[in-house]
């Protein structure tokens, strides 16, 4: 996936699992991922966390392979709907980090021209959530 206007180099990053089965060695069902997974945005996991930790910790490579459905979907089952627009906040966050460096320091032209880009993506993925429906369409982004 290119990123557009980072400064980032190559294209190595973790890859998805080819197949769409469950592996043949995992031994734990789809009610103890749900159960793992629900205990865990519980606890205050957002639906990235709940992934690495089943991917790490419980060797589960694809939570849909092995219930049949999403993280999103079992955290909405089980009422405990982590935030929908993770992506988004990340991203809001990392403008207001940005905008407290620059308070300090008024002269970093790097870091002005990356809260540029960072508010641009986030406009950008707000206008996604909004044609989506998921957020309303009267949702601006707004930094002050």
């Amino acid at each position: 996936m290119a990123r557009l206007y980072s400064h980032k180099r190559g294209k190595s990053s973790s890859k998805r699992p080819i197949s769409k089965k469950p592996p043949s060695w995992l031994r734990i069902t789809g009610d103890d991922v749900t159960a793992i997974v629900t205990k865990l945005a519980k606890e205050g996991k957002n639906k990235s966390e709940i992934g690495a930790i089943l991917r790490d910790q419980h060797g589960i490579p694809l939570t849909k392979a092995v219930t049949g459905k999403t993280i999103s979907q079992i955290l909405r089952e089980g009422k405990a709907e982590a935030s929908r627009t993770e992506d988004l906040d990340n991203l809001v966050e990392k403008a207001r980090a940005l905008r407290e460096h620059l308070e300090r320091h008024k002269s970093d032209r790097l870091d002005r021209h990356s809260l540029q880009l960072v508010e641009s993506k986030i406009r950008r993925l707000g206008r996604y959530y909004v044609d989506k429906g998921v957020l309303p369409t009267t949702w601006r982004y707004e930094y002050r």
